[in-house]
C-alpha cells in the first residue's frame, strides 16, 4: 500500500502538530511550531497560491508534507517553489513521489515555469531529486551552536560601544517597525539566491514577518548609529529550547564596523538567559563573510542542502488543483 495526498486542514491543531513532527524529523535544524504552520498558510499572499500538502500512510498517520507555491514577488514571472519532507521512519511508501507530483501539477496549473526545491545534500535525497528531473544549483549550510556550552563573547557595555552606537531590542520598534522593514529589504536584496525578488510591500512584510508568531522581538537585536538602523539580528524561537537566526544583516553604508557581531552577541546572550539551549542558523555556501561571523561565535556546520531546479510543462486536460 502507498501514501495518499491531501491538503493541510487549517484550524486543525492535530494536523499542525503532525506537520511539525514530520518537518522536525526530516530537517531537525529549523524552527517550526504548530502555531507557525497555521500562520504560514493564513498569512500567505493570495498571489502566492501557497499550499501545505500532507501525505498520509495506509493507517492514516501523517508521514510527509510539502510547502508549495508561486514566487509572486519574483522579478521574473513563472518562478515557484516546493519543499517536501518525509518522515525518515516512513520512507518507501511513495510519499515523496506523490507529494512532488501533486505540487508540480498545482504549480504548472498556475503558470509556473521553473520550480526550485531545497534538498539535503545526501546521496538518497540527491538521487531522488535527479530521478524526477531536478538539477542542482547553489548550496547552503545549516549551523548549530550549543548555547549551554558556548563561550560567547562578553556582552558589550554601553560605555564600550563605538561613538553613536546604540543596541535595542526589536520590541522598541513596536510603534513603527518601518525602519526595520527598510533594513530588511536592503540587506535581503544583497543575499545570494536563485530567484531575484522585489521587496517593497510593507503591509505584506508586517503581516508575514513582523507579526509572525515565531519572531521573538525581545531577542531580536538592532544596532543604531546616530539614531539610524544600521544592523540587526532577527531571532526566531520555538518557545521552548530552540533559537534560530531569522536574518542578520548590515546596511551597506555601515558594513565593516562589526555591528552585526555586536547585535548577534546581545541576541545570543539574551537567548541563553531566557533558557534556550540550541541556536541554529543557515548560510549560503558562498556567503563567506556571514559564515566567518558564525564560525567566530562557535557555530558548526551540521548539514548542507542544495537548491535543485526543474522546468515545468503545463498539464493538459487537468483542472487547477
Amino acid at each position: 500500500m502507498t501514501a495518499s495526498i491531501r491538503d493541510f486542514r487549517s484550524g486543525d491543531r492535530s494536523d499542525a502538530e503532525s506537520v511539525v513532527r514530520v518537518r522536525r524529523a526530516a530537517l531537525p535544524f529549523t524552527i517550526t511550531t504548530p502555531k507557525g504552520v497555521a500562520f504560514e498558510l493564513a498569512c500567505a499572499h493570495p498571489a502566492k497560491r501557497h499550499r501545505i500538502l500532507v501525505a498520509e500512510g495506509p493507517d492514516g498517520r501523517v508521514i510527509g508534507t510539502a510547502q508549495v507555491g508561486i514566487a509572486h514577488d519574483s522579478t521574473e514571472p513563472g518562478q515557484s517553489y516546493v519543499n517536501a519532507y518525509v518522515d525518515p521512519a516512513h520512507r518507501g511508501l511513495g510519499a515523496g513521489r506523490l507529494l512532488l507530483r501533486a505540487a508540480e501539477e498545482h504549480l504548472a496549473a498556475h503558470g509556473a515555469v521553473d520550480v526550485y526545491a531545497w534538498v539535503l545534500d545526501e546521496p538518497a535525497h540527491r538521487a531522488f531529486a535527479e530521478r524526477h528531473g531536478y538539477r542542482p544549483s547553489r548550496s547552503a549550510h545549516f549551523l548549530r551552536l550549543d548555547l549551554t556550552a558556548a563561550a560567547l563573547p562578553e556582552l558589550p557595555r554601553d560605555e564600550d560601544l563605538p561613538a553613536g552606537v546604540e543596541l535595542l531590542p526589536g520590541s522598541a520598534f513596536a510603534a513603527d517597525p518601518r525602519p526595520l522593514f527598510e533594513a530588511d529589504a536592503e540587506t535581503t536584496s544583497d543575499e545570494p539566491g536563485d530567484v531575484a525578488a522585489s521587496f517593497d510591500d510593507y503591509e505584506h512584510w508586517l503581516a508575514q514577518t513582523w507579526h509572525s508568531p515565531s519572531l521573538d522581538k525581545e531577542l531580536t537585536t538592532v544596532a543604531l548609529v546616530d539614531g539610524r538602523v544600521a544592523s540587526f539580528a532577527a531571532a526566531q524561537t520555538d518557545g521552548a529550547t530552540r533559537y534560530g537566526s531569522a536574518m542578520t544583516g548590515t546596511l551597506r553604508a555601515f558594513r565593516g564596523r562589526g555591528l552585526a557581531k555586536l547585535a548577534k552577541t546581545v541576541s545570543l546572550h539574551r537567548a541563553r538567559a531566557a533558557g534556550y539551549t540550541e541556536a541554529f542558523t543557515g548560510n549560503d555556501a558562498g556567503n563567506g563573510p556571514m559564515l566567518a561571523i558564525n564560525e567566530w561565535f562557535g557555530y558548526e556546520i551540521c548539514a548542507t542542502e542544495t537548491r535543485f531546479t526543474k522546468k515545468l510543462t503545463k498539464p493538459k486536460g487537468r483542472e487547477n488543483l
